[in-house]
């Protein structure tokens, strides 16, 4: 097998030279004017290749590899005084796997509990490659449920426009939840 970054020899997906330059992260913000705050890892350009994946039956490998290294740590170091639920937005099965659930599950310790099947999208439209006005004129259409009163943290892999995580944020507000921050590998906005 070869190493999906460098294309050497590998028995892993990723090798253990191009993991570890994975592992120079530098968690941006992104604000949104609410003040609700999404979290990323990554600039999209850095690891677009590895997202793209998703699409693929590598996806799954190269998922589990990112969440390891990225939201696995993350949640090692996070601190909260309860409990906390993660929860991946849409995280519908789609090639045998669903990546935010990846994701979701990466964060699981002691004080952060994955969810799932908890926050769907009603709608199946596609927004890959689509323009802001034609995200917001086709919401997703969000439906959670699970109990209320509790605090979560919003999982996808890519934010964009903000249109997905802040229709997902509103719909658990209007649910009775407290969405603490989104939780994204990537985000596509130009430094």
């Amino acid at each position: 097998m070869k190493c999906i970054i460098c294309k050497q020899f590998s028995i892993k997906i990723i090798c253990t030279i191009c993991s570890k330059d994975l592992l120079n992260t530098q968690l941006s913000t992104r604000i949104l004017p609410d003040g609700f705050k999404i979290y990323s890892f990554y600039q999209y350009n850095q690891i677009e290749n590895l997202l793209k994946t998703k699409h693929t039956h590598l996806g799954e490998s190269v998922y589990r590899v990112l969440a390891k290294i990225t939201f696995s740590q993350f949640a090692k170091d996070f601190s909260f005084k309860s409990e906390v639920y993660a929860v991946p937005i849409d995280d519908h099965v789609k090639n045998g796997y669903s990546h935010t659930a990846i994701l979701a599950h990466a964060l699981k310790v002691k004080n952060i509990k994955p969810i799932f099947s908890k926050l769907r999208a009603k709608s199946q439209t596609t927004y890959s490659g689509k323009t802001l006005d034609f995200r917001l004129q086709n919401p997703r259409q969000f439906q959670y449920n699970f109990k209320s009163d509790i605090d979560v943290i919003l999982v996808d892999d890519i934010v964009t426009t903000t249109a997905t995580i802040n229709e997902a944020k509103n719909i658990l507000i209007k649910s009775g939840v407290n969405p603490l921050f989104a939780l994204t590998l990537a985000d596509a906005r130009e430094p």
